[in-house]
């Protein structure tokens, strides 16, 4: 089997597209990185089809499109990252070179890491807020259920600039959370790898 037969079996383009930073919604529509979009207009699924600039094609074609390779240097980036096997034959004896994230794409990875960290914690707090909910009116509240009613409208608030701010306001917003964003970040990892208990000790403010 070559590498594009191999890939295209294998990787979906939203996959393809969420492992390289872009950010897709519950509805499979995301920012298009191929022009100047302000809101969601690329249906990213299989396949991806930008509604405003009429991009549309496979996951060889988006990464192709996202990094300026050629067909087949897009489809050995994905056999790589992926972990996919193919026909060593079809492998080209030089790697591609990759182009250089512009500063927009570098900027739009750093948005799609604060959306994904904010998404990740926002989460949490609805889990935790119905999850340690008091049982009885004098049971004394949990830290966790505490956290969640003090910060799940506001890490929403954050999520709507996000998705539906201007670019300036999303700007901002990425500059402004950058350290809560690393703290959020490293608060979830510790979540994941130790007890609620331990977690719910000493929240961040």
């Amino acid at each position: 089997m070559n590498v594009f037969e191999a890939v295209k079996q294998t990787v979906t383009t939203r996959q393809a597209a969420e492992l390289y930073g872009i950010r897709v919604n519950r509805h499979g529509m995301a920012v298009c990185p191929f022009h100047n979009d302000r809101n969601p207009s690329m249906k990213i699924d299989k396949r991806f089809h930008c509604f405003a600039c009429q991009a549309d094609g496979d996951a060889v074609d988006f990464v192709s499109r996202l990094f300026g390779l050629p067909s087949k240097g897009a489809a050995t980036k994905l056999a790589d990252d992926f972990g996919i096997c193919y026909d060593i034959r079809q492998k080209p004896s030089v790697r591609p070179k990759i182009r250089e994230p512009t500063p927009e794409q570098k900027y739009q990875q750093k948005e799609n890491h604060c959306y994904k960290v904010l998404t990740d914690y926002f989460h949490l707090l609805r889990e935790w807020k119905q999850q340690y909910a008091p049982k009885q009116p004098e049971e004394e509240w949990h830290p966790l259920f505490v956290e969640a009613l003090q910060r799940e409208s506001y890490i929403e608030y954050l999520l709507d600039i996000l998705l539906y701010g201007t670019p300036e306001e999303k700007k901002a917003l990425v500059a402004e959370q950058r350290k809560e964003v690393m703290k959020l970040e490293q608060r979830i990892a510790e979540h994941r790898g130790g007890s609620p208990k331990q977690f719910g000790a000493e929240p961040e403010r």
